[in-house]
């Protein structure tokens, strides 16, 4: 790897998946559509995962192989992606990948927030320049819609019901009559073939500022689900949690998986309100606790291992992420968090009673 790379805290997905993504190319044999770079096949097989020649391709989304080839369908056709999903059901991650699989550029993105404007949908301009030459395309500042545009790609739009509406309804325009206009220039900008936007919105965010119908008829919608047993979230959070410790200096062993299994299993109840056999209702907390969040917490507790610790990670490394993970607000959440305690995990004794005991240090 360049030295320049391993100074980098966060490789795009076309860099830190490169190999596969030239012996995917290398290899193929089907149609490609105008402006990819490989077949709607080989970019299934990239998110799915399976084998091209000698090389294993790694399962970038672990979930319904159905729904990873709507998405990829929609993208061929002229209209754009919209994937929705509770936090933690892989949005953001499923977004990069397919940018990087189709483009090799997954960094064309505009993160919306209620400060996004509509200039960042649009252009802007370099106004030093502006006021010293009048407008002109050196002064112009292109999003990265614009730039998808212009180039034939894929640009992407996180949390899109994040913006104010005026913001989104700046791409309704872009999406139905696949053109920018720019009237300070005399001009308009058609998009070229293979232009296309995958946005993304949090179902956690709902009503704080909801899609029109017209943005919405722009957009083929894929709901992606939380995962459906407590074996998938296991595989997707021990995935995840390789690969995100392969670019950081954590200096721990993985987490056994035993721990795994620990983590999974409390916020699948803590998050469902009940017990994993139902037999037991459960408050919920405030928290999201969703499976982005478990993987976060495990590469937590491999770096207090790592840094503080053997490097092997304890009981008391897994509580203390365990502790800020659900306990968001102090009364709400240190109530039910206290009686999962007493009632659940005490009880289950055996390989969680280390985990109880030291949970319930923290918690008092």
């Amino acid at each position: 790897m360049p030295t320049e790379q391993v100074k980098v805290q966060r490789l795009p997905a076309e860099q830190l998946f490169q190999t596969e993504l030239e012996a995917l190319m290398a290899a193929e044999q089907d149609p490609i559509p105008t402006g990819w770079r490989m077949s709607p096949r080989s970019v299934r097989t990239y998110i799915c995962g399976g084998k091209v020649g000698k090389t294993v391709i790694t399962p970038k989304y672990i979930g319904h192989e159905r729904l990873v080839e709507i998405a990829i369908a929609t993208l061929v056709t002229d209209r754009a992606l919209l994937l929705i999903g509770e936090p933690g059901t892989a949005k953001s991650w499923l977004s990069e990948h397919l940018c990087a699989a189709i483009n090799g550029d997954s960094t064309k993105v505009i993160q919306g927030t209620a400060g996004t404007t509509e200039e960042q949908i649009r252009y802007s301009w370099n106004y030093a320049m502006l006021i010293a030459q009048g407008p002109s395309p050196q002064a112009m500042l292109k999003s990265p819609v614009y730039t998808a545009m212009e180039t034939g790609t894929i640009a992407r739009m996180e949390e899109i019901s994040r913006c104010a509406s005026e913001v989104q309804d700046a791409l309704i325009s872009i999406l139905s009559e696949k053109r920018v206009s720019v009237p300070e220039l005399g001009m308009e900008m058609p998009a070229q073939k293979g232009f296309s936007v995958i946005a993304t919105a949090n179902t956690r965010d709902k009503g704080v500022n909801e899609m029109s119908a017209a943005l919405k008829r722009r957009f083929n919608i894929v709901v992606l689900p939380a995962p459906a047993d407590l074996a998938a979230e296991m595989e997707i959070v021990r995935t995840r949690v390789e690969q995100l410790s392969g670019n950081l200096d954590l200096n721990a062993a993985l987490p056994a998986p035993e721990v795994v299994e620990k983590v999974c299993t409390i916020f699948r109840e803590l998050r469902a309100g009940e017990t994993l056999d139902g037999k037991q209702k459960l408050k919920t907390p405030t928290g999201v606790l969703s499976t982005a969040e478990a993987i976060s917490l495990l590469a937590n507790s491999m770096a207090l291992a790592g840094s503080f610790g053997t490097g092997t990670i304890t009981d008391e490394d897994l509580a203390a992420g365990l502790q800020g993970a659900v306990v968001k607000d102090e009364d709400k959440d240190g109530v039910a968090w206290k009686e999962y305690l007493e009632h659940i995990m005490k009880k289950r004794g055996g390989k969680w009673a280390g985990l109880y005991q030291s949970c319930k240090e923290l918690n008092d």
